[in-house]
């Protein structure tokens, strides 16, 4: 047997690979040389081996390292398997500041809002109080978000592609907020997520798609998806700021939805109080987007008197003294409340000191439309069809073959110092 003697070594340096412990995975903290050089092989000795042998073996080893920063850290950085969902009953909560702290870690059951959760739980506080964090499973968190998105007894394939774009959601906005203490919440403010799913049809459907994402050019893509519409989904830039090549307007595809036609009815002060403006004493529409629906409208606010009760002021000879602001339809829907205004397709009506909407449609209508999708399953498409319908010019992947070029992307907006925000 060779043996080896050491002489005078100097220590090489070292990179640590860190696996997060998720719920299959373990701490893993390898230690793999980086740098190896021939000046310091000439430090050891071998009683054995000549000196050109010895250089060969640490010109394998050097190899052998090398080797492992390119092939292992891409899996260790990508084994962790679950997600962050911070816990909200509305999208209206407020969510913790940059200044929270964490202050317990919890394993078990919790139960929020008459609902069962599971998983490992963080408490933090801040100035405004106190919130929970739900560290779950992917897969898990995915069963759960199609239970509270989707009705019951839906076709399978209609559940199929609600699994497969709510993995995608979940996958892009965790990619997005990797250095927070949460990646998603659990209202509508980004996907429902209403606990643990107990439907063995879902688990199925969530199963038999397991890891597969959409993806746009070998990424993933931004798969917002909403409850229903009427004639064509939004388009994306109509509704935020950004636009993208695989969310087009395309036809909604519902029929006898829930929300096919709806009329919804606020007074004067109901608008005021939740808009801010004391004299708001009516509105019209002024702009429409591409697809039909309300852009922004005109709101008209007394300057006479700011307090009037429920009809505008007016002098003598029936005048009102108004001045006008613009507001955004997205806006006024978010402000008046999500449920109360289900959509921005509507016209509306101002007479005897109320407002009223007659509208179409539940939800921003950009992407896939989930009575459309169910309607679409069952008229025998499956769920493949069904996704590239709602997002044309994608396809499906497994995550997993995206891993390596995640791990290289990330790391080069790390290392430029690049920030995100969605």
């Amino acid at each position: 047997m060779m043996k080896l003697r050491k002489k005078n070594i100097l220590k090489p340096r070292h990179m640590a690979l860190r696996q997060a412990q998720g719920d299959k995975g373990i701490m893993v903290s390898p230690s793999i040389p980086v740098t190896l050089s021939e000046s310091k092989c000439d430090t050891y000795s071998g009683q054995a081996l000549s000196n050109h042998e010895f250089h060969i073996m640490c010109k394998i080893i050097l190899c052998l390292a090398i080797m492992s920063i390119v092939f292992i850290v891409p899996i260790f950085a990508f084994a962790d398997d679950s997600i962050k969902v911070l816990m909200l009953d509305s999208p209206k909560d407020p969510q913790p500041s940059e200044q929270a702290q964490k202050v317990e870690s919890l394993n078990g059951k919790v139960f929020f809002n008459n609902q069962s959760y599971s998983g490992s739980f963080e408490i933090m506080k801040d100035e405004n109080g106190l919130y929970i964090v739900n560290n779950i499973s992917f897969e898990k968190y995915i069963e759960g978000v199609v239970a509270s998105e989707v009705g019951k007894s839906w076709l399978t394939e209609a559940l199929k592609a609600q699994a497969v774009i709510s993995r995608t959601y979940a996958l892009y906005n965790k990619n997005l907020q990797l250095e927070k203490n949460y990646h998603l919440t659990s209202s509508v403010l980004h996907q429902a997520y209403k606990g643990e799913n107990t439907d063995p049809l879902i688990a199925q459907a969530v199963e038999s798609t397991k890891g597969e994402i959409l993806t746009y050019q070998g990424k993933p893509a931004n798969a917002f998806y909403h409850a229903t519409c009427e004639g064509k989904t939004e388009l994306p830039e109509e509704v935020w700021t950004e636009s993208y090549p695989y969310l087009r307007s395309v036809d909604c595809n519902g029929k006898n939805t829930p929300y096919e036609k709806w009329t919804k009815e606020f007074t004067l002060e109901q608008i005021r109080d939740s808009l801010g403006i004391p004299g708001f004493i009516g509105m019209t529409i002024s702009a429409y987007t591409a697809t039909g629906r309300v852009k922004t409208l005109t709101m008209q606010i007394s300057k006479a008197n700011e307090n009037y009760p429920l009809s505008p002021p007016s002098d003598k000879g029936g005048h009102v003294d108004t001045s006008e602001m613009e507001i955004k339809a997205t806006e006024l829907r978010m402000k008046l409340g999500y449920k109360e205004l289900p959509s921005t397709d509507f016209t509306l009506s101002v007479t005897d000191g109320m407002v009223v909407f007659n509208g179409r449609g539940y939800g921003h209508g950009v992407g896939l439309s989930q009575w459309g999708s169910l309607e679409m399953a069952r008229e025998g498409k499956n769920y493949r069809d069904i996704l590239a319908h709602y997002y044309p010019g994608t396809e499906i992947r497994k995550n997993e073959e995206l891993h390596s070029k995640k791990q290289i992307d990330t790391q080069a907006q790390r290392d430029k110092g690049t920030q995100r925000e969605k």
